[in-house]
């Protein structure tokens, strides 16, 4: 692991019982089963999970892993940071829910977790955290069985642009849309869920472009079924709670025909969003390519 990577963990470690302890993620309420279930947006988009297993990548402390293990699926966690996942596993055993998390960094995960899973899933937060989507790409394929469904819900690249830490409830543009491979460092007092905490944190996060994701993807062999964005984020920018950033927008549909005019990539929702989710689909071992594909897709 690269000393970016190192850093980031150790952080992770030291913000986990921050975390665990904040209103922001309300534990005591949530295992008393007076918490709220998953993201609406998240939650459909794998469709029913009952009876299938999931692979959640950087999971936290296991929150929304025991949320998918309610709904029906057989749950594994996965984060790097090893305060989060003890935290994970001591969650679930107190709930009485049946959960395995594993401590690994993503990169890694091959290494330590045999399997491929019916549903691979990640939301909220995770890609800035990782510098090489490619690599990234390519674990969840190698985890995703044949005919499974990989959906990430994550925070629209654009937004990563700005400046998320003013008072004033307007945008300020911090970086350009098209950076280098080098990370962002951000220092800054407390942790998202406790501002006033005594300690300093020190992040190095990558941004990455829209480009970059969907391609990574397709790259590493799986077929977009949907692309959606959203006029909403799921967390604060502002103090306010999930905040609308752009309050008239239209929905729209529009089809994006790449490279083969065979070829479709149905995109729904708004225009100028900061909120979007993927979803992708493993081809079966040895499907043929039919009418409607092409070879970019599988």
């Amino acid at each position: 692991m690269d000393e970016y990577r190192e850093a980031n963990r150790a952080l992770w470690d030291a913000w986990t019982p921050l975390n665990f302890a904040s209103k922001f993620y309300d534990v005591e309420a949530f295992a008393a089963g007076r918490g709220g279930d998953l993201d609406p947006i998240a939650r459909a988009g794998p469709g029913d999970v009952r009876g299938k297993s999931l692979l959640h990548l950087q999971c936290h402390f296991g929150m929304d892993t025991i949320r998918w293990a309610k709904h029906g699926a057989a749950v594994t966690g996965v984060d790097f940071s090893e305060e989060g996942i003890a935290a994970a596993r001591a969650l679930a055993a107190r709930m009485g829910v049946p959960a395995t998390f594993v401590h690994s960094d993503v990169y890694d995960l091959p290494a330590k977790l045999e399997g491929r899973f019916d549903v691979v899933f990640t939301s909220h937060g995770v890609l800035n955290w990782l510098p090489d989507l490619e690599r990234w790409a390519r674990v969840v394929a190698r985890f995703l069985a044949p005919g499974g469904i990989f959906y990430i819900v994550e925070a629209h690249p654009m937004m990563n642009l700005f400046n998320d830490r003013l008072t004033e409830p307007d945008l300020q543009l911090l970086y350009p849309y098209f950076r280098g491979p080098e990370p962002i460092r951000e220092e800054h007092r407390g942790c998202y869920s406790a501002p006033d905490a005594p300690i300093t944190s020190v992040e190095h996060v990558w941004l990455h472009k829209m480009s970059d994701i969907i391609g990574s993807l397709a790259r590493a062999g799986l077929r977009i079924e949907s692309f959606d964005e959203y006029p909403f984020l799921s967390w604060a920018l502002d103090g306010e709670g999930r905040r609308r950033l752009v309050a008239a927008a239209r929905a729209r549909k529009a089809t994006v025909r790449p490279r083969q005019p065979a070829a479709d990539v149905l995109a729904e929702g708004h225009s100028r969003l900061p909120h979007v989710l993927i979803r992708e689909r493993k081809a079966a071992i040895a499907r043929p390519i039919t009418a409607g594909e092409s070879s970019w897709m599988k």
